[in-house]
């Protein structure tokens, strides 16, 4: 039994329906149970993967309060009463939080792992929250049979906070299957981009960890510059309409395209990926674009490394906006760079962040667990 708080557009949510889809059915008997998402966001199951079917929790979304989580948290156990699965895998914050307690609650002996998407300790919080979400975490480990890092940062990171133990981890890295590229001037006339610019994209939510902010103080920086570049956003979030005003304000030369489904489209379009993040797990859009060929600019943070791969694949930068400017412009200026770092990037993603692997991954981990 897989349960995440929401099934927005995104890496977790890409994780899930792969596995729902693609581990044999022979072996392994799936269920979904989820929340539902927020009025900016978009919902995987209802946009991407209408094939799959979820059992629905009112209040197993975003939001946090303290009411509604104990009622989530009765639904919860009495779900997992019901069903007895052999295993609850719990995925993102709140949802590991209350799947783990409602499973040790169920008294039914349930086996519990939890993949650690990313992680709380930086750039969510302030101190003193922070602190709270380590204890809670702390707590957690130790009712939890195997926890899963998507990257080796990821796990380092947790380990170091005194969360779980290395014999507790394994990490299993995202697995992406995207379909064949398309003519990059079919695509680029599709989406509406003019001839001649070079084309860079950042893919994912726009919320504040993601810093949009930062993303228009590199754009601003980079047409003060006059260099000749448009940039598309995919994605959407609660930082959207503050994005969309300076664009409109300032005459920022970006598309905001919203939530897509078309990102085969968008990759055949780009030149340069793009990532300002100030936290991030193992970011899937740039795992995307490198099984497209592109060079990507990224900030130095989480398990970003283990994508992007700097000076070789892309360029890593600090979390200025002048840095990450500087880099773009390095490559917008440089053709034969970005030819050579998009080579070295497709070249470096084959078999590392591979369908097959992570498939294969879970499966052994779910035989292991109930061996043990």
């Amino acid at each position: 039994m897989h349960v995440i708080a929401r099934m927005n557009v995104g890496g977790p949510a890409v994780e899930i329906a792969e596995l729902m889809r693609g581990l044999d059915p022979g072996g392994f008997s799936q269920r979904l149970v989820t929340g539902y998402c927020s009025d900016d966001e978009a919902d995987f199951l209802e946009t991407q993967a209408t094939d799959l079917t979820a059992t629905r929790v009112d209040g197993l979304g975003r939001r946090v309060s303290p009411m509604d989580d104990a009622q989530v948290l009765n639904r919860l156990t009495r779900i997992i009463r019901a069903s007895r699965p052999d295993i609850i895998h719990t995925h993102t914050a709140k949802a590991g939080v209350l799947g783990r307690v409602a499973a040790k609650m169920s008294g039914t002996g349930v086996k519990i792992i939890h993949t650690h998407h990313g992680h709380l300790l930086f750039g969510y919080f302030g101190p003193v929250k922070t602190r709270a979400v380590v204890e809670l975490e702390r707590r957690l480990s130790r009712v939890t049979d195997h926890s899963v890092a998507v990257g080796d940062s990821v796990r380092e990171d947790l380990l170091r906070a005194g969360i779980g133990l290395p014999d507790q981890f394994t990490v299993i890295r995202s697995g992406v299957k995207l379909n064949e590229r398309i003519d990059k001037q079919t695509a680029r006339r599709q989406l509406g981009i003019p001839d001649g610019p070079v084309v860079v994209s950042m893919i994912g939510r726009l919320t504040r960890i993601k810093r949009p902010d930062r993303f228009a103080d590199a754009v601003k920086i980079i047409q003060q510059r006059g260099l000749d570049a448009v940039f598309l956003v995919a994605g959407g979030g609660d930082q959207e309409d503050m994005l969309r005003v300076r664009v409109d304000r300032e005459q920022l030369p970006v598309i905001i395209l919203g939530w897509r489904t078309d990102v085969e489209r968008l990759l055949s379009a780009t030149d340069i990926m793009l990532q300002t993040s100030d936290n991030e797990g193992v970011p899937l859009s740039l795992i995307q674009g490198s099984t497209f060929s592109i060079p990507a600019v990224a900030t130095s943070v989480g398990a970003v490394a283990e994508v992007v791969q700097h000076e070789v694949t892309g360029l890593l930068t600090d979390l200025s906006s002048v840095g990450i400017a500087t880099a773009l412009e390095t490559l917008i200026e440089d053709q034969a760079l970005r030819a050579k770092f998009g080579l070295s990037a497709g070249r470096s993603i084959q078999g590392k962040f591979s369908l097959q692997g992570f498939l294969r991954g879970h499966a052994s981990l779910y035989s292991a667990t109930m061996r043990r």
